[in-house]
């Protein structure tokens, strides 16, 4: 398939650059891919669509304030974007600079971190923090909140609440799990009143989410890592949710990758362990663990758009585009959700 096949014009105004009010005042489309019907509702209907005995999958990555401002020994500015924090002193990272330094070459970060240029890969350098506290540590009271690159604004208080989902844990993400945005702890209570399972992965989400795909033939396309992990409980709350006939909810594209890629390293098992994954999901793509996604509206060209397109059918989810542009959905991090049943 050709990379202009998931292409799409979106007016810039329906670009979300702000939360909704309140996490579940959002909208909800909802698509049954297999009777090909959209329906327009408010998130809060989301509950009516599950039944006592299915399990919702979360992703409980938090994001690290991984953007840093600085200055090259020559006195050039510097903005490092850490990607991955790989021990206690070393990071792979972005880095944007009038003129590219050099392995060897020597950053100070926030007036305050030296830094040791250790590498550069293709994407990636991997540099070494000089600095007796930890890597996490000095991001926490130093870096700066990575909004995506469509925000035309600067992180605030508000975000660093509204960009986090209620139940982070588990520090290591550059972008939020945005589909996970539109709960609050009131409807996590209510649905397990329900008898709906509630469990968690964690994948650790990666900058690459927000790159479009550039070359002509979606199959040439390389595929950014990232690590994950499926706890034993999540495998088990899982497999007793099936075998009582209910349905498997992956809460956004970055829950369903991780679940859908540890079936796929084994053999169509869901087992629990930690890992990385680079799999690219688009059409014709066999789906062996999730049945029902709640996610976001995702960029145009992105590998997140061939994702959804694979779950819910090429057709339909161009019918579902047009139609949350015409109705006027919120796109993108804080915009509303979509609530897709598997073709």
């Amino acid at each position: 398939m050709k990379t202009q096949d998931f292409d799409f014009d979106l007016p810039a105004e329906l670009i979300a650059q702000h939360p909704a009010q309140h996490r579940t005042s959002s909208r909800l489309l909802y698509l049954n891919s297999s009777l090909g019907q959209l329906y327009d509702q408010q998130f809060v209907n989301l509950k009516n669509h599950l039944r006592s005995g299915d399990v919702m999958v979360f992703n409980d990555t938090r994001v690290v304030k991984a953007r840093l401002f600085g200055q090259k020994e020559s006195g050039g500015k510097v903005e490092v974007m850490v990607e991955r924090v790989l021990d206690e002193h070393h990071v792979l990272a972005v880095i944007r600079a009038s003129h590219a330094p050099k392995p060897g070459g020597k950053l100070w970060l926030a007036d305050c971190i030296p830094v040791t240029v250790v590498d550069r890969g293709e994407a990636f350098y991997t540099l070494r923090f000089m600095h007796e506290k930890p890597v996490h540590a000095l991001l926490d009271s130093h870096g700066h909140l990575p909004l995506p690159p469509y925000i035309g604004r600067q992180a605030s208080s508000v975000d660093e609440s509204r960009y986090q989902t209620v139940y982070a844990k588990n520090a290591g993400a550059v972008a939020a799990p945005t589909a996970g945005l539109h709960f609050d702890q009131i409807l996590l209570d209510q649905l397990s009143a329900n008898g709906i399972a509630i469990a968690y992965v964690t994948l650790h989400v990666g900058a690459g989410t927000f790159q479009p795909v550039r070359v002509e033939n979606i199959a040439d396309h390389a595929m950014h890592h990232e690590w994950f992990n499926i706890p034993l409980e999540t495998v088990t709350a899982i497999e007793q949710a099936q075998a009582r006939g209910g349905r498997v909810f992956a809460i956004g594209t970055t829950t369903l990758r991780a679940l859908e890629a540890s079936a796929a390293q084994h053999q169509g098992r869901l087992v629990s362990g930690f890992g990385e994954t680079d799999i690219f999901i688009t059409p014709g793509y066999h789906f062996q663990v999730v049945e029902c996604l709640l996610t976001n509206f995702h960029l145009p060209r992105s590998t997140l758009l061939m994702l959804v397109s694979a779950f819910g059918g090429l057709e339909a989810i161009r019918t579902a585009y047009r139609h949350a542009i015409a109705e006027k959905y919120r796109f993108f991090s804080y915009g509303d959700a979509m609530l897709i049943e598997r073709n």
